[in-house]
């Protein structure tokens, strides 16, 4: 593709206006206080735009220069937010971001979500011990009841909402459920971020990254550490609102065949607490399957 099909395709004309945009905001009119010294960049810097966006620094660079043309539309609101942008001037982006995405390749389907009946199977024959299945992106796939309620409040999710990052920074009761909370997110962060480093416009990386950095202020910093090097440890301790304290040995396992699932299972020494614990989990998981549902009667009972 020439330089002008590209111009024409509208990927480097919503570059070239977020840039003569950025140039012309200020620090002072966003509430940035400005070091001593002469700044070489009129405007803003692309850091302090993509700051106020809530985007990554990576991610908004890429954007002008016209390397990523799809961005959502809560991003493009976020963008014209903090550019101050007028009505006007905010249609005409999204304008021009329609323009992008509607030139731009399409993007590599997501990798398949599908786990395998026997892999299913497994997971059911492993209880009372905890299990699940994860995606490269910690999308939550398949679990045995243990491991589904091991994640106090995941189960209350859809389960196509149902992912291990979303809930670490999301959900409300994350903090309280792990006893080392900032050990299991730059674990995860750098999970994430040596994908992003060897497939940087995989669909569903881009989208989990895209909602986190606009939802969660802790990803957005851990994420523009750009560390990839997590907290390596073989035990995680829960503080479950259902059974109480555990710590629990873990072990992850690649699935072959799968584009980057992994099985993980828990596991505790027999006859101690934390084993009781473990099967209490898998034990009231069992009760409340067996459970009707509110309103329906059982069967043959009319």
């Amino acid at each position: 593709m020439t330089s002008e099909q590209h111009s024409a395709s509208g990927g480097t004309e919503l570059g070239r206006f977020l840039r003569a945009r950025r140039a012309e905001v200020t620090p002072e009119q966003v509430g940035l206080t400005t070091g001593p010294g002469l700044r070489r960049t009129p405007g803003l810097r692309r850091e302090e735009l993509a700051t106020l966006a809530g985007v990554s620094i990576d991610y908004y660079a890429r954007l002008e220069r016209g390397k990523e043309t799809r961005p959502s539309s809560a991003v493009v609101d976020s963008l014209a937010c903090a550019l101050l942008l007028e009505a006007d001037e905010h249609e005409h982006l999204r304008q021009l971001a329609t323009l992008a995405a509607r030139h731009a390749p399409e993007p590599p389907p997501a990798p398949s979500r599908t786990v395998r009946p026997g892999v299913k199977l497994l997971l059911d024959s492993l209880r009372p011990t905890p299990a699940y299945v994860v995606s490269r992106t910690f999308d939550l796939l398949a679990a045995n009841p243990g491991g589904l309620r091991l994640y106090a409040g995941i189960e209350s999710w859809p389960a196509r909402q149902r992912n291990l990052a979303r809930f670490l920074f999301l959900h409300p009761a994350a903090r309280d459920v792990f006893g080392n909370w900032e050990n299991q997110i730059r674990g995860c962060v750098a999970r994430l971020r040596a994908l992003a480093g060897t497939d940087p416009d995989a669909p569903d990386l881009a989208q989990l990254v895209g909602e986190l950095l606009l939802k969660s202020p802790d990803f957005a910093r851990m994420w523009e550490r750009y560390d990839v090097k997590g907290h390596r440890s073989d035990t995680k301790s829960f503080h479950h609102p259902d059974v109480g304290d555990l710590t629990l040995g873990y072990q992850s396992m690649q699935l072959d065949g799968t584009p980057g699932h992994r099985l993980l299972a828990y596991y505790a020494e027999p006859g101690s607490p934390d084993h009781d614990a473990m099967v209490l989990l898998d034990l009231l998981t069992s009760q409340e399957e067996q459970k009707p549902a509110a309103g329906r009667p059982l069967p043959g009972h009319g």
